[in-house]
């Protein structure tokens, strides 16, 4: 094998992982967040939930995408561990398609491929358009670099030391181990099973041997949502298990049936002198019967899942951490599904806010009515846990949108920006009248009956507008006029208690400092209501409880 052939060899597996690559971000482009609504929709049965995971896959040609996909839902909040289930079990499906494409000799076609989907980017003006031509000349993409693969390694049939190689893989260990360590390195079955059928192609190796190594790229396509899983909840590790399980359960049984049965010579007899169908086909059958045999017992494997990585509450506790969001650090993190899994997580993680700062605003109001300051340490901690997570949500969004393709989920993701802020000025100004506890307790001030009972007015306004905030969901004209209601009412109430106030002021029936302090918290529960307002209408009211 010349160094040009090696060059070739590495050319084409670029050109093969950038074909997905460009699948999976034309998928991203189209669906956007709208994958959510499609997956909420059809995850809930468990078999429509493995047809939309073999129909996802076999788009973008990878079931690590997809894979990778679902570790980010089920880490947003957005998917349960069941529902995941299905969704893998689907994509293992799906990942065939690539090899059943390659056996078909399709590369003859993807010149035309690429060429149409190129022309769909240059020559048609509309965005959504481009969107799928990125789909179709990555398909185009992909296997151009599987025919350049292919040509690569034709050499290699000259070589007896390759060839020798090749024949030790009949070791059920030994293949099993090669195709684990080679698809774990490049991170893609579809393309580690591109390559075995080029081998095959080229009259390197044949089924017998081909097909423990077969077995083991299956396990080794589990490393990317393994490390796609570093850094998220337990519930997201949990599903790379199943993923897991689920592959090395089939290896199993596959492996023993190989050996004890001529199961392999029977999936040769249906393409006698084309190894590269047979492997396409022993690994469909592979995926195929290993999702009717684990079909029934999904359930089981989520629970075994959760077993394997029991709950550790203690892990988190008095950490201050978003439960929802993984950080990006990597460009990884323009898989598909980004749009749907970065919106559900900073909702999620906004409830979360909205929920301390309505916790904050309750406990203020009850330091200043009874004039004690012993909550103050308490909801200081929880303001700077708010602050936390304005900072961290506010980071995270601001790299979630250099990669979003999509204009209207980016409109929205740049809402979601301006929430995150306005909640983190509600526990400002908890923060501002929990403080003013520190006067009236040095200075011994206290409020009458009727103002204590104005406190208690406002405090059950504000907590009734905030639950409302979380509990929104759908965008009705109804929860527009209700948000508003509560602003105005808020709006009323303040001008209603400074006329009172005045009227106090006039019989000398209250201190100047007392006068003071309520003075600046009328101020303050008049913009804890504008800041509900702005929320209210920069999350589209409803969009933050779908």
């Amino acid at each position: 094998m010349k160094i040009t052939d090696f060059f070739s060899l590495l050319g084409g597996l670029a050109l093969f992982l950038y074909g997905m690559q460009m699948m999976s971000n034309g998928l991203e482009a189209a669906a956007g967040n709208k994958m959510k609504q499609i997956l909420e929709k059809l995850t809930a049965n468990r078999f429509l939930g493995v047809l939309v995971g073999a129909g996802i896959t076999a788009v973008i040609q990878s079931s690590s995408a997809t894979t990778v996909m679902v570790v980010g839902f089920v880490n947003s909040g957005m998917m349960t561990l069941k529902q995941a289930v299905w969704i893998i079990m689907g994509a293992n499906i799906g990942t065939t398609i690539t090899g059943q494409l390659i056996a078909l000799d399709v590369g003859q076609l993807a010149p035309l491929f690429a060429f149409a989907g190129v022309a769909l980017i240059v020559f048609v003006k509309k965005q959504k358009v481009h969107h799928y031509g990125l789909i179709v000349a990555g398909l185009g993409i992909l296997f151009i670099g599987m025919e350049m693969m292919s040509g690569a390694m034709m050499p290699l049939r000259e070589s007896e030391a390759f060839v020798s190689l090749m024949t030790k893989f009949s070791n059920p260990v030994l293949g099993i181990l090669a195709g684990m360590i080679f698809t774990a390195i490049i991170q893609s079955s579809s393309a580690s099973v591109g390559i075995l059928q080029a081998l095959a192609a080229s009259g390197l190796i044949g089924l017998p041997n081909a097909v423990f190594v077969l077995f083991g790229q299956n396990i080794g396509t589990c490393i990317t949502a393994i490390l796609a899983a570093i850094g998220t909840n337990r519930n997201a590790k949990r599903t790379t298990v199943i993923h897991l399980l689920f592959n090395v359960i089939g290896t199993t049984i596959f492996t023993i049936v190989c050996i004890l049965t001529p199961l392999t010579s029977l999936v040769e007899s249906f393409t006698p002198g084309n190894v590269s169908a047979q492997i396409a086909n022993m690994h469909t059958l592979f995926n195929i019967v290993t999702t009717l045999l684990l079909l029934p017992f999904g359930t089981y494997l989520a629970d075994l899942a959760v077993k394997i990585l029991p709950e550790k509450k203690e892990e988190m506790e008095g950490v201050m951490h978003m439960e929802f969001i993984r950080p990006m650090e990597t460009k990884r993190d323009t898989q598909i599904g980004l749009s749907a899994i970065a919106v559900t997580g900073i909702k999620n993680e906004l409830h979360r806010m909205i929920g301390m700062a309505k916790e904050n605003v309750d406990k203020s109001f009850v330091c200043v009515k009874d004039g004690k300051a012993g909550l103050l340490e308490e909801v200081r901690e929880r303001e700077d846990y708010i602050d936390y997570l304005n900072k961290e949500i506010s980071k995270y969004i601001s790299k979630v949108l250099v990669n979003e393709s999509n204009p209207g989920d980016s409109q929205y993701i740049s809402a979601l920006f301006k929430v995150c802020g306005n909640v983190e000025r509600i526990g400002d100004h908890a923060m501002n009248i929990c403080e003013y506890t520190n006067m009236i307790e040095k200075q011994g001030i206290t409020f009458s009956e009727e103002v204590k009972e104005e406190i208690d007015k406002m405090r059950e306004v504000c907590g009734k507008a905030l639950e409302f905030l979380v509990e929104i969901e759908d965008n009705s004209g109804k929860n527009i006029q209700a948000i508003e209601d509560f602003e105005q009412k808020i709006d009323d109430m303040t001008e209603d208690y400074r006329k009172k106030q005045l009227i106090r002021m006039q019989k000398g029936t209250c201190s100047e400092e007392g006068c003071i302090i309520y003075s600046e918290m009328l101020t303050d529960f008049e913009r804890i209501g504008d800041h509900i307002l702005n929320i209210g209408q920069e999350m589209g009211m409803g969009k933050v409880g779908a």
